[in-house]
């Protein structure tokens, strides 16, 4: 679907400023619904109390609601006349993440936390929906809010895609998803091209022959196995992949044995690629099958090893118009508080979204943490130590101005095209 838009950087500023003139009383329910929601988190497709509070927000904000999107996913639509129909999505899961922040609004829930900031999303989006439905005078077209379950395992964007996303919402011009990351809160971070690496899990089981430690002879040895496995694959990286590209490739898990003085009779390995290039994706998990193949006719394994692929995303790759409209609206409005992001080998499924709907798309991130504490931390260089990362049991995003921010942007990059 393609709209005519006429709207530049002064005219998205002017009409951004008079959208978010109702900031103040968005955020007077924004922030007890955020505490409320880092409370409370839920894992991956079980985010049912979750999509009851954005779906009952959305309604009360006026849009018209669907429950029940690939399981737990609810979309909200927001109609204002003829124009661009632009999506915006937050996903909404926690991760299996003991807390331990001590915030006075930590998590209730033993081994759930939102470590990732994905209440922040769930807040920010559910404010812009609101602030476009409260000002639909200095807009026009159709902004669809998707609230998007199981990001963390790779797969509640397709979920939503296989439950008839395309045939709920229609035909749209762009879409756009944000995330909160560990940078000072208040800045905005943009980027053209691949922002966020793919990412490929892959669980490996090698056979051996058991038996008595005392007797190495007798058994085929599947540590021994494993061990060389994990020394070649390190390989591949180093002599197989030009060095221009951008390859992370770890082996995580190695289980195998029962006891000190029995060689068991198979060993499992799961590892996980991070690749920037769809070719280069492909490559190396060919040559992570050909090595481990190799290495268990090279021990004599009595049985093929078995390969299961798991927790697979996209790369996140960001449409360089798309991307350079949103990155002129930023700096109009946000000035130097809006950077360049440099990419990363974190992984998102947003993108299986927009390519299934065939929309071009742009990502950014936004910061959350304080200040001062982040300015402490690279004057002391210690970011590393003193800056909790997504996924760490301390992070814990500030609340302000993370959630004016997260908000702001989001209002801000959907009037760049919404006319």
């Amino acid at each position: 679907m393609t709209a005519t838009v006429s709207t530049g950087p002064d005219d998205v500023r002017r009409r951004a400023e008079a959208v978010l003139a109702h900031l103040p009383e968005v955020r007077a329910w924004q922030e007890p619904l955020y505490r409320d929601l880092h409370q409370h988190p839920e894992l991956s497709h079980q985010e049912h109390r979750t999509a009851g509070l954005v779906a009952a927000r959305l309604r009360e904000s006026g849009l018209t609601v669907h429950e029940g999107v690939g399981g737990t996913g609810v979309v909200g639509v927001l109609r204002n006349g003829d124009g661009p129909r632009v999506l915006l999505r937050a996903d909404m899961d926690a991760l299996p993440v003991t807390e331990a922040t001590d915030l006075p609004y930590a998590s209730s829930e033993a081994g759930v936390m939102h470590a990732c900031g994905h209440d922040t999303h769930v807040t920010c989006l559910l404010g812009a929906a609101e602030l476009f439905a409260r000002a639909t005078d200095h807009w026009r077209g159709t902004v669809i809010a998707v609230f998007q379950p199981a990001e963390e395992v790779g797969n509640g964007a397709r979920g939503m895609v296989e439950d008839g996303l395309a045939d709920l919402v229609g035909p749209i011009d762009v879409a756009m998803a944000q995330h909160v990351f560990p940078a000072p809160a208040g800045q905005l971070r943009t980027r053209s091209g691949p922002v966020l690496s793919a990412a490929d899990s892959m669980k490996i089981t090698v056979y051996g022959r058991g038996g008595h430690g005392s007797m190495p002879q007798a058994t085929v040895d599947p540590v021994v196995l494993a061990s060389m496995i994990v020394i070649r694959l390190q390989t591949i990286v180093s002599r197989e992949v030009d060095p221009s590209q951008t390859v992370v490739l770890t082996v995580g898990s190695i289980q195998s044995g029962t006891k000190s003085n029995v060689i068991g009779d198979h060993a499992v390995l799961e590892l996980n690629l991070r690749t920037f290039d769809e070719s280069v994706r492909t490559a190396v998990l060919a040559a992570i099958r050909r090595v481990v193949i190799g290495e268990c006719q090279a021990s004599d394994s009595p049985r093929e090893p078995e390969f299961e692929l798991y927790a697979n995303f996209p790369l996140t790759v960001n449409d360089a118009a798309v991307t350079a409209r949103v990155e002129a609206a930023f700096s109009e409005y946000f000035g130097d508080r809006a950077q360049t992001m440099p990419a990363g080998a974190a992984s998102e499924d947003f993108g299986d979204i927009p390519a299934a709907l065939k929309a071009p798309y742009t990502y950014w991130g936004f910061g959350g943490i304080d200040e001062q504490t982040f300015e402490a931390a690279v004057a002391a260089d210690r970011v590393g130590a003193d800056i909790p990362v997504n996924h760490s049991p301390r992070f814990a995003p500030v609340l302000q101005p993370t959630l004016d921010t997260g908000t702001e942007a989001l209002v801000v990059a959907g009037l760049s095209w919404l006319q």
